[in-house]
């Protein structure tokens, strides 16, 4: 946890917000996994850690806006627990460690939401993500079903993605030093053991191995592939071979739980061929120029638009596409090549508050979500603000089914060079990313820097 200033501060900002009403923020349960006492790993709520820091399952956060009472529902560990899990910190001594100064039982909070709703109060409570927190919100808050869905407070959304989105300098030094003390490592390692004869897995496993040596976990599946083509693949059987290009997106999670997200694609044989070299450059000036452009007041799907323009203009030249780039990318026809967004935001979620809903997210009323296929998944949109965490990562792939559908379809033909194409089919993909904080006048790559020049990961 932070200091409980932190924590108090947070919570006076989110009762600034609402107008009135009582605040329910669940915090998560613990999930079994095969039979009721063999659980998942456990992670708690991001909501509930921003405002209260306590990393315990079965907790219910109480925030009264009229009056300013702030309780914790819980109860105490009982015999069981102490002779299974030894000796345990009480329902209060976490309390305090937050800045609250009452604890109740949940048997308590039952009885106290009943009185509320008798008193005809609002109660604001957040979208569900989890069956799990919808029979909470069924059980405590009688929401039956899918109303539990539709019922959630739309103001408590906006508030936190209010507070969330701006990062104070505490959270910003807490992702920046997981990024330098244990990601930069991670990839360091990656490079290491990106060699012909060893394992996709073998490679994702000395990477987990950095993260549990410093007491962290992941902050998401590591994707580490000799097929970049498939965006999110988390196959890892294959074996390495020389000419691969082994594509790795991972970070480590801290200790306080924030996400740290890094992309990097390593030639196995540390030697790029003239292909791959040729379109390595084009993904790596599409994220310098975009890195570049980073500033407060600017739309991030302004620099998304133009990285599209920076790839397609490469490619162009490659004799991959054709035609004038602004049509081409106007129209949608890049994302054959880019079919993701340039990046998301960032903080105690990878993909930062994702729970609370994308676009209250990413887009505003100013900026509204594209239609187009692949500009349609671009997560964040919205201008830009001092403060925000982002990623930056394009990428450039070859993915055969979809090359096929298109040809097939003679989709955008008057853009793409199929022909040409077809010696590519078997290239794969690769994508560069970096963390970036907004600053007051621009931007800065968070943590130490992680080897992405070709001098860099080519062997001298």
């Amino acid at each position: 946890m932070f200091e409980k200033e932190v924590y108090i501060r947070r919570r006076q900002n989110l009762i600034n917000k609402i107008d009135k009403g009582v605040i329910v923020i669940f915090g998560n349960k613990e999930c079994s996994r095969n039979y009721k006492s063999n659980f998942y790993p456990f992670r708690q709520d991001s909501n509930f850690i921003y405002l209260f820091g306590i990393d315990y399952p079965d907790l219910i956060g109480l925030i009264d806006v009229e009056s300013g009472k702030e309780i914790i529902y819980g109860d105490d560990p009982g015999l069981d627990d102490i002779i299974w899990m030894g000796p345990q910190i009480s329902l209060s001594e976490k309390c305090k460690a937050a800045g609250i100064n009452e604890a109740r039982s949940l048997k308590a909070f039952y009885s106290d939401v009943r009185k509320i709703t008798g008193e005809k109060r609002r109660i604001h409570y957040l979208p569900p993500y989890r069956e799990q927190r919808r029979r909470q919100i069924e059980y405590y808050l009688n929401i039956k079903g899918d109303e539990a869905d539709s019922s959630f407070s739309q103001e408590l959304v906006k508030c936190l993605v209010d507070l969330r989105s701006v990062k104070t300098p505490v959270e910003i030094k807490e992702i920046e030093s997981t990024i330098t003390e244990i990601t930069y490592k991670m990839y360091l390692k990656a490079m290491e053991m990106a060699v012909p004869g060893n394992y996709e897995y073998t490679v994702s496993g000395a990477l987990e191995s950095i993260g549990l040596e410093n007491n962290c976990k992941m902050a998401f599946p590591v994707i580490c592939t000799i097929h970049g083509e498939i965006l999110h693949n988390t196959c890892q059987n294959n074996e390495l071979r020389k000419g691969d290009l082994l594509l790795v997106d991972s970070g480590a999670e801290s200790r306080k739980h924030y996400a740290t997200d890094i992309t990097r694609t390593i030639p196995v044989d540390r030697k790029l061929s003239r292909m791959q070299k040729e379109i390595y450059s084009i993904v790596l000036k599409s994220q310098e120029e975009s890195i570049k452009e980073i500033k407060p007041g600017i739309t991030y799907k302004s620099i998304h638009l133009n990285a599209a323009k920076i790839i397609a203009t490469g490619l162009k030249e490659l004799g991959l596409m054709t035609g004038d780039i602004d049509d081409a990318v106007n129209q949608g026809a890049h994302s054959l090549f880019i079919p993701h967004g340039l990046g998301h935001m960032m903080g105690l979620d990878v993909h930062d508050m994702e729970d609370l809903g994308e676009d209250n997210v990413g887009y505003d009323e100013e900026t509204k979500r594209s239609t187009l296929f692949g500009i349609s998944n671009l997560r964040l949109g919205r201008r830009l603000h001092e403060g925000f965490v982002l990623t930056v990562e394009p990428g450039i792939y070859f993915i055969p089914e979809l090359i096929k559908r298109w040809e097939s379809e003679k989709k955008f033909s008057d853009f793409i060079s199929y022909a040409k194409l077809k010696t590519y089919i078997d290239f794969g993909g690769i994508r560069i990313e970096d963390d970036i904080v907004v600053t007051g006048d621009g931007c800065r790559v968070l943590g130490h820097p992680i080897p992405k020049q070709i001098s860099e990961l080519e062997k001298s």
